[in-house]
């Protein structure tokens, strides 16, 4: 009940629409319903002999049947378009807030969850809400209004032969519960499956270069093939329900008729039934059964659309760890001024990662960040972004908590470039202004300078307009890297986090992006996290990490003529640069 009430409050807006279809419903029915009446009474005139006024009164009801059968035309319409213009308007509704609320997940439920099995909730399962209200839901009111309006002529037709039609119906009622109450579970997890199906398909798709360079084909198509078969097994346990189920429902219904012709056959030879009520009561027996038998399929159906429904229900109602708090407010544009008070973090109760960091970076300045890998520095810049909240302590921007900020006005503040650079199918202009999609080609094609990336850009195939492929597969590593530079420096935003930037670029590139950054440096206050430490040698304020501790800060001079771990990193990559160059 609580997924019938949650369905019906989501359908709400288009119920105008779904109003106009149940009128198409119930108009419907009850032209099946006239229909077999007047039929039976045509039979009954004809039965009883014609003559000129009982042929008159029967080319009446032949023009009178066929007006019912031109209205059924306009109420089947009006029952089938307006029951699915409702529908998969609800479904490009839900489609769209299951899509946007997945867009608004914190890093950490997103971590979680394989991109395949998203793409099925989004796809698969809210395609079942079209199933529930173009189909289940006018199903069910024809059903229903069927069934009571045939009731009632049947027993004003004749009340014992009606009772006895009504046998097999408590049985057929049972089995529905029983079939429902085995067939669900089933349902519930052939949709898991199919979303695990289709996260497999996902991953072997995204890495297809890696399988087919590491010869695994075969190993990738046993994944699928197991996940398939798990979708397949879960799928085949449903049907052997319902090949059951249908024909014992059948088998019931049946059962019924023999007994209505049996008996309906022994009040006629004592004339306690007239003939035409015996054609009336024959064509409305097939209207009375119908309904009852169609409740099978309604069963396999809505047992099949409440599954998927649940899983939609399960992500619109999935609780949010980052989300804008009560009294947030967005500031406007930043000065820049970021400060740490004893952050502490971790991704796993117990395993610190982040533990108790204090530092203060203010507006135009450069802060670098190094150590060794897993030491939490990637982490940090995560937290600046509030992609993640801190598990103690807090995060400040220009005096203010970040938790007090809305996430749209803070992340407009902040732009990032990652070490694993993400570009979307489309040309490179339309990469550089994806971050700001009014700039100027003037605008775009300074940003792309400053990221070194502009006379490459010009050798390409269609210069700005060069189609980059999926996640940028037509470019190289430092290409891809240089563009997302110039992403982030044509946002113009407040604060630029660089995490390993130039890690995909030649030390030529690299000299080349830190002219670029020196540039920008004072304009903006800019986080560096780097492994190459020539990267970072003209940062105002360098902290160096040890697992997840700041174990020494300061600028580069002030640093090398101090024993610790940044000089002893600076020694190692000086005598690694030496051999390379020899």
């Amino acid at each position: 009940m609580n997924i019938l009430w949650r369905i019906a409050k989501e359908a709400a807006r288009y119920k105008r629409w779904f109003a106009l279809a149940v009128i198409g419903t119930l108009s419907l029915t009850v032209v099946n319903l006239i229909a077999p009446r007047i039929m039976a009474s045509m039979t009954g005139i004809v039965a009883s002999g014609m003559t000129q006024e009982s042929l008159t009164t029967v080319f009446w009801m032949t023009g009178g049947l066929l007006g019912l059968f031109l209205l059924r035309i306009l109420f089947r319409f009006l029952s089938s378009y307006c029951s699915h213009r409702a529908a998969w308007r609800l479904v490009l509704e839900l489609r769209m807030k299951v899509y946007n609320a997945i867009q608004s997940f914190s890093m950490d439920y997103l971590h979680n969850k394989q991109t395949g099995e998203l793409l099925s909730r989004v796809m698969n399962d809210v395609a079942t809400f079209e199933l529930i209200y173009a189909h289940i839901t006018p199903d069910i009111i024809t059903n229903f209004v069927t069934f009571t309006g045939v009731t009632i002529i049947l027993f004003s037709i004749n009340p014992q032969l009606a009772l006895i039609t009504c046998i097999p119906v408590p049985f057929i009622l049972l089995s529905g519960w029983f079939f429902s109450r085995k067939v669900r579970p089933n349902f519930q997890k052939m949709q898991k499956s199919q979303g695990e199906l289709s996260a497999q398909l996902q991953d072997n798709f995204s890495g297809l270069q890696e399988i087919q360079v590491f010869g695994r084909q075969g190993s990738a198509s046993e994944k699928v093939l197991r996940k398939g078969e798990k979708f397949t097994r879960n799928m085949l346990r449903a049907l052997k329900l319902s090949a059951v189920f249908h024909p014992g429902v059948e088998f019931l219904t049946s059962i019924g008729s023999v007994i209505v012709v049996g008996f309906g056959g022994f009040l006629a030879f004592y004339n306690r039934l007239s003939v035409s009520d015996i054609v009336a009561f024959m064509l409305y027996l097939a209207l009375f059964y119908a309904p009852i038998t169609g409740l099978a399929n309604l069963m396999e159906s809505a047992q099949h659309a409440f599954a998927g429904a649940e899983r939609v229900i399960e992500i619109l109602d999935a609780p949010q760890s980052i989300r804008d708090l009560p009294g947030a407010i967005c500031t406007g544009k930043a000065e820049g001024h970021i400060l740490f008070e004893n952050v502490s973090f971790s991704y796993i109760e117990g395993i610190t990662v982040l533990d108790s960091v204090s530092f203060e970076v203010k507006p135009g300045k450069m802060v670098a960040l190094v150590g060794s890998t897993g030491v939490g520095k990637s982490t940090l810049s995560q937290l600046i972004s509030r992609f993640y909240d801190p598990t103690a302590g807090r995060i400040l921007l220009d005096g203010r908590d970040i938790k007090g900020i809305t996430l749209e006005s803070l992340r407009q503040n902040i732009s990032m470039v990652l070490q694993d650079t993400f570009l979307f199918s489309g040309t490179v202009e339309e990469n550089i202004a994806f971050a700001k999609p009014d700039a100027s080609f003037k605008e775009i094609e300074e940003s792309a300078r400053i990221a070194r990336i502009h006379d490459e850009i010009m050798m390409m195939p269609d210069a700005y307009r060069t189609q980059v492929g999926e996640r940028g597969v037509k470019l190289s590593g430092g290409q891809k890297q240089r563009i997302a530079i110039a992403r982030a420096v044509l946002c113009q935003a407040p604060v630029l986090i660089l995490d390993e930037a130039t890690a995909s670029v030649d030390m030529r590139t690299e000299a080349q992006i830190q002219q670029a950054i020196n540039e920008i440096a004072g304009s903006r206050t800019i986080v560096i996290i780097a492994h190459r430490l020539s990267a970072i040698r003209n940062a105002d304020l360098i902290l160096v990490f040890e697992k997840g501790r700041i174990v020494q800060s300061g600028n580069h001079q002030e640093l090398m003529e101090q024993e610790g771990l940044y000089k002893n990193l600076c020694q190692v990559q000086d005598k690694i640069n030496i051999s390379e160059n020899a």
